[in-house]
């Protein structure tokens, strides 16, 4: 069976980058940033994703694109005979079924929070009445549980049409879509009243306030952040790699990705802190900044019942472009490891990940009592396991795939970055000394740092 490749470079791009673009973009950047020193961290931050996300983005681009397969077949074509590098392939596939058990949910959140702005549920009511509409959500597995199956069955839906028809025709609309919700909503929050403060304190570096927090600390921050933001080490981006045509080198595609990701993050942080200092609201981080906060902010804003409408629609697009990306990659495993075709692959996934969704879904609500990983409820657990210990272990077993003569080797792994036009990663010594030994502690740090 002919493998699907992408129909454009443009529709690669978006792809990738729509994967990699999500939740975390929206609701803990621009937090971390501020928390930070503002600035600074945003430096760190841009130096952390060069040194370290892009080289890793590579390498799983190289995997898939060498290897023409999604993870497991395309270790076990690259690996030298007898190893067992193709292991972590299997892991692979479960971190993806892992994020999309808790992602599918929290997708659920935003069209719901659409829904609600769209209809006016928001319109007059103030402070403990906006934070009890979340309240309310996560209180009710019944709605939870339709926004969550709306989500899965219209992502499984979109892919169902195949690479080109269905996910990158759907992903190019919305991230098309997405990039020009971001500038108006940019916009509008950079003109309200009082927004220069807001600006002043996420993006001036302020050396104070990053010493307050230790030099240190806003180091790891910046590094994780830079680290987490792409989704690496699970398999992901690899089968966009696996799709591609050898025509442009993975070290420009990778910083361009990389490039997308950072606008949309940087971005989100001028709609979030300008709105938030013009009416005097403290911005935080997770769920309830998105669910409690900026509620509260649109409902004290003229004509604030479209801006939050845009707002969760902007968050929608974010969240989906994610979710389908990632279903396209358990349809791939299906399709490449047992043979089925896609409408059966689409069938088994649809019901998995709507079953499989559940128990996150009863986690704040019927479960609630359930704490699982050191306290955690079932949403946080679910994260904890992709997050801290599915994706750094991946990212760096990627790394030694590539980089090491016991897996494919640093010479092949250069030779398929540098494939076709484009800016070539520079054969220098020193980078293959980074890459072989000052990556792999790097990441290990942020490995240990996750699971402490």
């Amino acid at each position: 069976m002919k493998r699907e490749s992408f129909g454009s470079r443009l529709g690669f791009i978006l792809v990738s980058a729509g994967c990699a673009i999500g939740i975390g973009n929206v609701w803990r950047f621009p937090y971390v940033a501020g928390e930070n020193g503002g600035g600074v961290f945003v430096l760190f931050y841009l130096l952390f994703l060069v040194i370290m996300g892009a080289p890793v983005l590579t390498m799983e681009l190289a995997v898939g694109r060498a290897g023409r397969s999604s993870a497991l077949k395309a270790y076990q074509s690259l690996e030298p005979k007898g190893s067992k590098w193709h292991i972590h392939g299997i892991f692979c596939m479960i971190g993806c079924y892992l994020l999309m058990m808790y992602y599918t949910t929290v997708s659920g959140w935003m069209v719901s929070y659409f829904f609600k702005f769209l209809t006016g549920t928001f319109d007059g009511l103030q402070n403990d009445a906006v934070e009890n509409v979340f309240v309310e959500l996560l209180a009710s597995p019944g709605e939870m549980a339709f926004w969550m199956a709306a989500t899965v069955i219209v992502g499984f839906l979109v892919v169902s049409f195949g690479l080109q028809k269905g996910l990158e025709r759907i992903t190019k609309v919305m991230m098309s879509a997405l990039l020009i919700l971001i500038v108006i909503l940019a916009v509008h929050s950079i003109t309200l009243p009082g927004a220069k403060e807001g600006l002043t304190f996420y993006l001036v570096p302020d050396m104070e306030r990053a010493m307050d927090q230790g030099l240190g600390t806003v180091i790891t921050a910046a590094m994780n952040q830079a680290f987490f933001t792409l989704s690496l080490g699970i398999g992901a981006m690899e089968i966009f790699g696996s799709y591609m045509s050898k025509d442009h080198t993975l070290g420009g595609e990778s910083l361009r990705i990389c490039g997308l990701d950072t606008i949309v993050a940087i971005a989100s942080g001028l709609i979030i802190f300008p709105a938030c200092f013009s009416f005097g609201v403290e911005p935080d981080a997770g769920p309830s900044l998105i669910f409690v906060t900026l509620p509260n902010v649109f409902v004290n804003m003229a004509g604030g019942r479209i801006w939050g409408t845009l707002f969760f629609l902007f968050m929608t697009f974010a969240s989906f472009s994610t979710i389908i990306a990632v279903f396209e990659n358990l349809l791939a495993n299906c399709i490449d490891n047992f043979g089925w075709d896609r409408k059966k692959a689409v069938l088994f996934n649809a019901v998995f990940v709507l079953v499989a969704s559940i128990p996150c879904v009863l986690g704040y609500n019927v479960w609630s009592d359930l704490h699982l990983i050191g306290g955690r409820d079932v949403l946080d657990s679910e994260d904890f396991l992709v997050s801290n210990l599915l994706l750094p272990l991946g990212s760096l077993i990627y790394l030694l795939f590539c980089v090491t003569k016991w897996g494919w080797g640093y010479d092949r792994y250069m030779e398929e970055v540098n494939t076709g036009k484009g800016w070539k990663m520079p054969q220098a010594k020193v980078i293959k000394y980074y890459l072989q030994f000052v990556l792999p502690v790097l990441i290990l740090i942020i490995l240990i740092q996750g699971l402490l």
